[in-house]
């Protein structure tokens, strides 16, 4: 898995892309064997050793969707030092999932908006996407699922409203920069119409 990051997240920086967003640990992951949890947070620690130097020096900035207080404090700590790390990357962000789930990131966004005291007629799209852990951010423009799996297990349900969605056989450890251009290949030829038709788009 760490090699498919670093292969993906070196050619996506190479291509100009400035948003990459990877699905690491899902909420619902912790219904897992313990022996399997114990060993991705292991392999957590070890990809953060190695590769946050790295990213400081490519100037990528890591940001993690999802909620690391619930994590345990080795992993917890060196998230929290490899975001303080590469915070002033400008090339390109690099947002890890963990511990995500997108219909909890979402109650926890109108929580805060109540716990504003936002006035309900003043509620927006944008207003709730300033409140998501992607604020600051584009929506994704395409998510690329791998492995077989044809379904967006919680990702980024309220960001991926408008995203080209892309599926694939092969598999996460697997899937290098040949399969990255596949995808990208098949957005490109792709139209974005946003709810418009096709004959609006040719006449914008």
């Amino acid at each position: 898995g760490a090699e498919a990051v670093r292969r993906i997240v070196t050619e996506c920086r190479s291509l100009g892309i400035p948003y990459l967003t990877l699905y690491a640990f899902s909420s619902e992951n912790w219904s897992r064997p313990k022996t399997e949890i114990n060993l991705l947070f292991n392999l957590l620690l070890k990809f953060l050793k190695n590769e946050v130097p790295l990213m400081k020096e490519k100037g990528i900035a890591l940001n993690i969707l999802g909620d690391i207080n619930a994590l345990p404090l080795p992993q917890k700590t060196a998230l929290k030092h490899a975001m303080k790390t590469t915070a002033k990357g400008k090339d390109m962000t690099l947002n890890l999932a963990i511990n995500y789930g997108s219909r909890t990131e979402i109650v926890q966004a109108i929580q805060r908006i109540i716990n504003d005291k936002l006035p309900a007629e003043s509620l927006t799209e944008q207003t709730i996407s300033e409140y998501l852990y992607t604020h600051n951010q584009p929506d994704p423009d395409l998510l690329i699922r791998t492995s077989g799996e044809q379904r967006l297990s919680n990702y980024l349900l309220y960001q991926c409203a408008y995203s080209e969605l892309y599926f694939t056989p092969i598999l996460w450890p697997d899937f290098d920069k040949e399969h990255l251009h596949e995808a990208l290949q098949a957005y490109a030829a792709r139209s974005r119409r946003f709810g418009k038709t096709q004959e609006q788009i040719h006449g914008s």
